[in-house]
């Protein structure tokens, strides 16, 4: 079970060498060492726009990687607080930072990983830690990393769907907690996945939005997220005084009732 999709990618690309479904010219062309050449493209350049850009697109990945913190929370009984969620958009914003020196891009957390970890079970930082020092080893050794590469498409694709399904189980639990028998909340939920998935469904259904927006528009997690927080404001927040409705005196007298001593039972 821990390494079921490993054994599958390896499988898969063995089975895909005689259909040349694999491209072995990368590995013919890749050294041994290679590192990054610091600003390749050139010295930084500051423009309002793209800055503004930029920080959209930063908020989209923050949004993505609190979605995935919160199914890791699930998925390793784990339930991940604010002190988590800091703790980890605080990681992605330093990686963040670092990764144009780089000539990289945003740093962004992926659900696949989320899957892999409800599939073998593995929770130990320490696994992780080994992992990212592999990446790492990758990064710095073309050769490697050119024969991981050698996996094809199809292959990822068939590793991919029970990977994203797991995600997709772990959020549909999370969903069963929030109170669904509630019109509200059933709603804010249609709503938020329905708009997520127009862009997937229909890729130029914002085409005649201004370019600035198409960043979130054509981003069904960042578009989906902006609804479900406005929906949760409009009809759980914003105009209640009350908890249930009431008015905030009725409220009052209600908590005050609680708190008065409940009278004596009879012999």
């Amino acid at each position: 079970q821990q390494i079921a999709i490993l054994l599958g990618l390896v499988v898969g690309t063995v089975v895909a060498v005689p259909m040349n479904m694999t491209d072995f010219d990368a590995i013919k062309d890749a050294g041994l060492v290679g590192f990054p050449t610091p600003f390749y493209f050139g010295a930084p350049q500051f423009e309002i726009a793209a800055i503004i850009s930029m920080c959209i697109v930063m908020l989209v990945c923050m949004t993505e990687s609190t979605a995935d913190m919160l199914a890791l929370g699930r998925i390793v009984d784990r339930p991940a607080d604010q002190r988590v969620i800091e703790g980890g958009l605080r990681a992605d914003t330093l990686g963040s930072a670092i990764s144009p020196l780089f000539n990289g891009f945003m740093c962004s957390a992926f659900a696949q990983n989320i899957g892999l970890v409800a599939m073998t079970k593995v929770r130990s930082r320490f696994v992780v830690a080994a992992g990212g020092g592999i990446l790492v080893l990758l990064g710095l050794c073309p050769v490697l990393a050119s024969v991981i590469a050698l996996v094809p498409l199809p292959v990822l694709g068939g590793a991919g769907i029970v990977l994203f399904g797991s995600v997709a189980a772990s959020g549909i639990q999370t969903l069963a907690t929030a109170a669904l028998e509630k019109g509200e909340n059933a709603l804010i939920v249609a709503a938020s996945v329905g708009i997520g998935l127009i862009p997937i469904a229909a890729p130029q259904f914002y085409h005649a939005f201004p370019k600035d927006l198409l960043v979130v528009l054509d981003s069904g997690i960042s578009t989906g997220c902006v609804v479900a927080i406005v929906l949760n404001l409009a009809f759980n927040h914003w105009g209640r005084k009350g908890s249930s409705g009431t008015s905030e005196g009725e409220g009052a007298a209600a908590a005050e009732a609680d708190r008065s001593p409940a009278p004596a039972a009879p012999h």
